[in-house]
Order: structure tokens, then sequence, then C-alpha cells
């Protein structure tokens, strides 16, 4: 059975699940999940659909409880606390979802700004705005992007705007929820890019929810295979890609076999 990574001094866990178990009426979700996510690190949670990988970034960010188990964030198990506790710990994450989730009548300046008019109500314009365009500038995206709408941006500058808004309030972590899902290649490699840009400028922790095995193998320092409720492998991409492990080598052969 794969073990989560050990600490060294060099890697601080920023996040850490150690024996999760969730259920769902019969059905049996997370069977004992154990997996670690150090400082400044990218984690691929990859597994096929239906193998519980929302289910554990809902237990990270404190959206559900687990029936059994511990997670650690930042070094404080937030299983134990109440909805106020949760909501201080959950400022430590920016989310990128999907489809972006920006709000179609906002322009992207608006967009971007939210998060900042709901959790800064003491800044002056003149601090949004600047906020504002640190991040969208280490996105990559010019000034004219600020007065255009969503509908009015490519797929790949969409994800940047939602990353931009996800990271205006400088958390530590930043989750992604399928960010290639129905993306074309050329769009795929543009948000790959973009994870890891915004690791190495912002030098976040990011766990990244994926079932894109050529995606997961760019971006994660580190890939957790998600199998049955079980981390059944952990570690580098070369791990994975050496794996003995007959569900994880049958889960990437076919893209091993194009590449």
């Amino acid at each position: 059975m794969a073990t989560a990574a050990p600490e060294t001094a060099a890697e601080r866990p920023m996040i850490q699940v150690v024996d999760l178990h969730k259920t769902f009426g019969a059905q049996k979700v997370l069977t004992g999940i154990n997996v670690t996510v150090p400082e400044g690190k990218t984690c691929v949670i990859l597994g096929g659909s239906g193998s519980g990988k929302t289910v554990l970034m809902k237990h990270m960010i404190g959206l559900l409880k687990p029936d059994q188990g511990q997670v650690f964030v930042d070094g404080e198990d937030i299983v134990p606390l109440g909805d106020s506790e949760i909501e201080r710990v959950r400022r430590k994450f920016g989310m990128v979802f999907q489809a972006a989730a920006l709000f179609d009548s906002m322009n992207v300046f608006e967009n971007v700004a939210f998060p900042l008019r709901e959790h800064r109500k003491g800044w002056s314009e003149e601090q949004v705005r600047a906020a504002v365009r640190a991040k969208l500038d280490i996105m990559g995206l010019p000034v004219s992007v600020e007065s255009k709408f969503p509908a009015d941006l490519s797929g790949g500058m969409r994800k940047r705007v939602g990353l931009a808004r996800a990271v205006v309030l400088e958390p530590k972590i930043v989750l992604y929820d399928e960010p290639t899902t129905g993306l074309d290649p050329i769009t795929t490699a543009y948000v790959d890019e973009m994870i890891l840009e915004a690791q190495a400028k912002l030098k976040v922790t990011s766990v990244v929810i994926s079932h894109d095995i050529a995606s997961a193998f760019n971006v994660g320092d580190y890939i957790a295979f998600l199998s049955k409720g079980l981390i059944i492998e952990f570690g580098p991409p070369e791990q994975l890609r050496n794996s003995e492990n007959p569900v994880v080598k049958n889960f990437l052969q076919t893209w091993f076999d194009k590449n």
C-alpha cells in the first residue's frame, strides 16, 4: 500500500490527510486515505470518474466532515473546527473551477475585484485596482482585458482570469477542480502553463483534481492515484510511470502507448 510522502526539512506538509473515511448511505467513497501535499508543491489527485477525487478535495477545504480521520491544513486539524473557525481556514485557499465560474454580468476587473470587495472592505479603490492589476499581470493578461466580459474571452483567458480571482487574496493553497476537462489540446497546454507559472511566481501549494493523464504528468511534482477510495500509488510522475500496480498500469497504458 502506498503511503503519504514523508516530512523532510525541505518539504513541510501544507495539507496532510490521515486515515480518511467517508460513506454516503451504503456507498463507501473514501476508505482510508493517506496523502501529504508538501508546501510549495503541486500534487495532482489522479483517478477515473467516480473514484472520489472531488469528495477528497471537499474534505481538504472543510466542506465535508469525515466519518473517521484527520485533515491537517497548515499544521491544524480542521475536522473538529466549528463553522466560524472553518471559514478562517478557508481563507487560506483559492479555488479554480472547471469553467472558471466567472460572473457573466461583470467585466474582468469586477470579477477579480469581487473577493477584495467582500473581504477587504476597508481598502480604497486605488488599493483594489493595484491588487487586481498585479494579479492580472502575473497571469500575463494585458490592461486591455480588464474591461472585457467573460463572453469576449477565449477559454484559456477565462481560466487565467479565474486564477487571478482565486489568488487575489493571496492564499497559501490553490485548488483546481478538473481544470482541463473539455478543453482542446492547445488550451489544455495553456492551462498547464498557467498552473506552473502560478506555482513559480506565487509560491503557492497546489492541489489539482484530474483524470487527464498528460496534464497530470506535465504539472505534478507529485501524483496521488486514487482508486476505490484509497491512494494506491503516490510519488513523483516518474514513479507512476514505472508503477507495478496493475490498476495504475492499466489506467496509464493507453496514454503511454500514444506517447
